[in-house]
């Protein structure tokens, strides 16, 4: 009797939480569904020896691993080629037909997540991989552990490899950047970049977190189970107990094709995940394998990619915003709109000559769309909605926080405000010395060090590394206490080791950026020899011209900005280049191109990597570069790279040779 029960909660809490996580339909409220977690939690301590082992109580997470371990495919896990417009889709039909006479095809939506493998012995769940690079991928398993919608067993005791896609819900990215915002931590671009971030934590309890799911689109050897054609393999799947997308379509013809990638073009906001485009796939099995293969790519399938989203809005006000620069932007402030499944309330209009090229007015209807899906940008205005009311932009000759006269040098198109002491100017320039891509000090979101600045705790660069002074007063600040305070300072602490290139970076010196903070802390080791380089050194450096060593000389001439480093140095923080500057003949004087997903670097430490031995990343291909490093799905630049008959290196092949 209490088995059975026991099997009863199991399959209610499995079937609760697909419905709420995939399908966003839920068919038992939160109450319910914790009390039979709860009743099943109860049952399972009372009587340990009926434990399955498929349990959603197991999926809580607590694994923690040293390191992602690298598993070989049985069958290489390949990528799609890409197409975009209709014309592209008949005449892949028209490819097709070439081979097969009168091919079926079965369109799927195209999840917006990450590739996963999961393989099961006997029915039971045994490994969960990435894809990698195709042949070579992490195994993710402590994680795949907790996603709800992977079953820890299926019904049949089958020794079975399925492939699908991880992804995170709108739901579940949704409150995991407001907590993460409330937390003063950087936000998550998308579902996309959250998910992928999710499922490679060392520990699985960051993952079980995150409320993941996945949809299972591929059997790698249907020929095992007698399977002759793809529709059935993914009804096989399901019937095992596998979450299969349920807006798929077996089309008779490419017409039909084109009319379920209309729908879906119009309806992908309703549903409840992302989806980036349409999969197009051969139905007859026999007919994918007479087809084949090329070198990257199934012949007898394609991508189609949407078009980038396009949304009307209004365009309420011109607000101006100061950086810690002191350079004064053009922000739009919109009527809320919905934009590749965000609220898009406000967007950068960057400068006075932008509004101008575009006919910027107040009271416009804009036309918005999301470059590479994640920045917002102005397309267009429409001209014809236009109804007298509009007002033209005038930009402003004051800074809007601290009444100082602004100054624009004829060479350029930005304003500044050259108050060094303007708040906002303090506030961004802290922000900018803290974030992810200098000091990375972390836990120093923006509310907290605007909150900081305000109260007094937080006025200048060197406030940082005295805020120990003040830990029980701020232990009593509201939404903080020991623990996260104690944290604070650790990192402001650890912080203080960094190499020299990401505090030259941090000091917001103007012109310097990340690869520029790079080059000059590899040529001169560290902080003295830089503040001694003469304007001549300087600017014989590669890759350093006139106008950026004639900002880093004018930094290190003036007293404060040298009373600064010399306090930095009091405080303890590190002044040194720490870098491999080992110089490789592989490496020297080389230019090389990344391009595609990185399965065991990522795209940082693959520059640091290749800076380190002497060589220089660029992002584009030309002639003049020698290198071109592929990851999972490369895109344009494998192909030019080809064309230019440029050498082409895997990311093993890099690691080999350093």
């Amino acid at each position: 009797m209490i088995e059975k029960r026991i099997d009863e909660l199991i399959e209610i809490i499995n079937k609760a939480s697909i419905e709420y996580y995939t399908n966003d339909n839920p068919s038992i409220t939160d109450q319910e569904y914790d009390d039979y977690y709860h009743e099943l939690e109860k049952l399972e301590r009372e009587h340990p020896e009926l434990v399955r082992d498929d349990s959603p109580t197991k999926r809580v997470g607590g694994k923690v691993i040293d390191e992602f371990k690298k598993v070989e495919h049985k069958v290489p896990m390949m990528s799609l080629g890409d197409i975009f417009s209709e014309d592209e889709v008949i005449e892949f039909d028209k490819k097709i037909k070439k081979t097969i006479k009168n091919p079926i095809y079965v369109c799927e939506l195209k999840i917006d997540g990450l590739s996963v493998s999961l393989i099961y012995e006997n029915g039971k769940l045994v490994r969960g991989a990435t894809r990698g690079n195709g042949t070579i991928g992490e195994d993710i398993t402590h994680n795949v552990e907790t996603i709800k919608s992977i079953p820890m067993t299926i019904k049949e005791k089958e020794n079975i490899e399925v492939r699908g896609e991880i992804y995170m819900p709108k739901k579940s990215f949704n409150l995991l950047n407001e907590e993460r915002e409330k937390l003063g931590m950087s936000l998550f671009a998308n579902p996309r970049n959250a998910a992928a971030g999710s499922v490679r934590q060392l520990d699985s309890k960051i993952a079980a977190k995150r409320n993941l799911s996945t949809f299972i689109y591929h059997l790698p050897e249907p020929s095992k189970f007698n399977i002759k054609k793809h529709s059935e393999a993914l009804e096989f799947m399901k019937n095992l107990g596998f979450v299969v997308n349920p807006n798929i379509k077996v089309c008779n013809n490419i017409k039909e094709v084109i009319e379920y990638i209309d729908e879906w073009t119009l309806k992908r906001d309703e549903l409840p995940y992302e989806i980036d485009g349409i999969v197009i796939k051969i139905n007859d099995l026999d007919e994918q394998k007479t087809l084949g293969y090329t070198s990257r790519t199934p012949k007898w399938a394609i991508a189609y990619k949407f078009p980038a989203i396009e949304v009307l809005t209004k365009l309420n006000n011109i607000e101006f915003c100061v950086g810690r620069t002191g350079k004064i932007t053009p922000r739009a402030d919109l009527d809320p709109v919905h934009l590749a499944g965000s609220v898009i309330r406000s967007v950068t209009l960057h400068n006075e000559d932008y509004i101008k090229e575009k006919d910027i007015m107040i009271n416009d209807t804009i036309v918005l769309h999301k470059a590479g899906d994640v920045i917002p940008e102005v397309v267009r205005v429409e001209k014809s909605r236009r109804t007298g009311k509009e007002k033209p932009f005038k930009m402003i000759d004051i800074c809007p926080i601290c009444g100082t006269k602004l100054i624009k040098k004829d060479s350029e198109a930005n304003y500044f405000c050259p108050n060094e002491y303007c708040d906002a100017r303090n506030i961004e320039g802290l922000i900018h010395f803290s974030s992810r891509p200098t000091m990375n000090i972390e836990g120093f979101g923006e509310n907290i060090v605007e909150d900081f600045y305000n109260m007094g705790y937080l006025k200048n660069i060197p406030d940082y590394y005295k805020l120990y002074k003040f830990k029980e007063e701020l232990k009593e600040l509201e939404g903080f206490g020991e623990k996260s305070i104690n944290n604070l300072l650790d990192n402001i602490e650890k912080s203080k080791n960094n190499s020299l290139e990401l505090l030259l970076f941090a000091l917001g010196i103007r012109y310097i950026g990340k690869k520029t903070a790079k080059i000059l802390a590899s040529n001169y080791k560290n902080i003295d020899n830089l503040m001694n380089a003469s304007y001549e050194e300087l600017v014989e450096i590669r890759d350093i011209g006139e106008v950026i060593a004639d900002s880093v000389y004018k930094f290190f001439e003036e007293e404060k900005n040298i009373k600064l480093i010399e306090e930095l140095k009091e405080l303890g923080l590190n002044m040194n280049y720490l870098g491999n500057i080992e110089v490789d003949d592989n490496f020297a004087n080389k230019t090389f191109v990344l391009t595609g997903t990185l399965s065991k670097l990522t795209r940082d430490e693959a520059t640091k990597i290749i800076e380190d031995k002497g060589g220089k990343v660029t992002s584009s291909v030309t002639k003049k570069t020698n290198y071109v490093i592929v990851g999972e799905n490369p895109g344009s630049k494998y192909d030019k790279a080809r064309e230019l008959n440029i050498e082409i290196w895997s990311e093993e092949q890099l690691l080999e040779k350093i």
